[in-house]
């Protein structure tokens, strides 16, 4: 796939699943609260167990709460705030206890696109649904690449909508000095492609970690890789 980079202003990258595969621990994570709270879970509605599928449309790159709440109108169940809350929290702790064990590498072939955006001069942001982002962006040892961090908990400071909507996409292009038009987003969640789409980004490119490439191309990607080297020049590579 080729991209001419020069074209852009500034490179917007979501970070779970693009950049580290940390998308993997959160999947882990959502998959043991969920399950332990349907079991437990006593009410009507749809009580059969999370699967990956689950995630994929409900939950990912989604702010957690909304991501609990989701999933549980897909099942049909109805849960105060509070206990939305709780559960959003349960899952987060989970993720940290992992993180902060396990630490986290990024992959391989971001770390190639990152030098050579780096390399081009290009400004780079990560814009997340994540309150951890910078946490997991430090662990990674890739913090210093980026001009902006855009995670949940700016977002929520800010009163920024989360994905799908564009709002923190289109925040950090501007902190970079580029308008949406002329920025390029990457993402591997449906709902961050959307977001992507609905911003009218310059080029939206789609990370197929498990989401299908026809469902990301649905989404709005304009393309759709398997690893973020293929948008790497291979004179460059």
């Amino acid at each position: 796939m080729t991209v001419i980079w020069a074209e852009y202003d500034a490179v917007l990258f979501d970070l779970d699943g693009v950049i580290t595969p940390t998308a993997e621990v959160h999947m882990r994570a959502w998959s043991e609260m969920f399950n332990a709270f349907l079991e437990e879970y006593d009410g009507p509605g749809d009580r059969t167990p999370y699967t990956d599928a689950d995630y994929f449309a409900h939950v990912d790159g989604k702010p957690r709460y909304d991501g609990v709440r989701d999933f549980l109108t897909s099942r049909g169940v109805e849960a105060p705030e509070e206990r939305v809350v709780e559960l959003g929290d349960r899952k987060n702790d989970a993720f940290n206890e992992v993180l902060e064990r396990d630490g986290v590498t990024p992959y391989p072939g971001s770390v190639l696109l990152l030098d050579h955006l780096r390399g081009l001069g290009l400004p780079l942001g990560v814009v997340s649904s994540s309150a951890n982002a910078p946490a997991v962006l430090e662990s990674a040892g890739v913090l210093d690449r980026f001009g902006t961090v855009v995670s949940g908990a700016v977002a929520r400071e800010l009163g920024l909508r989360g994905k799908p909507a564009p709002d923190t996409f289109v925040h950090a292009a501007e902190a970079l000095g580029s308008s949406a038009a002329r920025a390029v987003v990457l993402e591997d969640a449906l709902s961050g492609v959307r977001a992507g789409r609905a911003g009218e980004f310059g080029l939206v490119v789609g990370v197929d970690r498990g989401a299908g490439a026809a469902s990301l191309t649905e989404a709005g990607a304009d393309v759709v890789v398997r690893d973020l080297a293929d948008l790497v020049p291979q004179d460059a590579a």
